[in-house]
């Protein structure tokens, strides 16, 4: 491999990186039209495993802003990445996977008369396989599928939804 083409792997790995943060960054952001554009034409997220959708990034971005409405405060950490390069001619058309973990603690809103706590009352973790593809626009994902392996909700989450039935 020559210094030029080990040179173009490592910024192609930086590039990929900075999407992957972006996503994670997007979604506790709340921000959905950024969320958006983090994909490729035609790309898709698969939500399923964690009682969520399969869609375009259109209809899970919506899914998501409605969703996440109930959980004011977020955060997505997505650590443990593993990128592994599929076609790489340093143009359009490369392809490259990353696979990765996550925890995502999350919280209720509080309600009125509730103390103020900052600790989650809703926890989730699992791994993520996100499917890149070079475009002109840079690395986007064309595919992201969350395989959820845990959850945990909190005492006061549980307490507050038996008073809501």
């Amino acid at each position: 491999m020559t210094q030029r083409v080990e040179l173009a792997a490592v910024i192609d790995r930086l590039a990929i990186d900075a999407l992957i943060t972006e996503y994670a960054v997007t979604v506790d952001d709340g921000d959905w039209s950024a969320y958006e554009r983090l994909f490729a034409a035609q790309g898709r997220a698969d939500y399923g495993s964690a009682g969520g959708i399969e869609g375009s990034a259109a209809e899970v971005a919506a899914w998501l802003a409605e969703t996440m409405r109930m959980f004011p405060m977020r955060q997505h950490l997505i650590v443990n990445r593993k990128l592994e390069f599929g076609l790489l001619d340093q143009d359009v058309g490369d392809t490259a996977r990353v696979r990765a973990d996550y925890v995502n603690p999350m919280r209720f809103p509080d309600r009125e008369g509730d103390a103020q706590s900052t600790a989650p009352d809703f926890e989730c973790g699992g791994r993520y396989s996100f499917a890149l593809l070079r475009t002109p626009a840079g690395w986007r994902l064309r595919q992201v599928t969350v395989e959820e392996k845990w959850r945990r909700i909190s005492e006061r989450a549980r307490e507050a939804a038996a008073t809501r039935k």
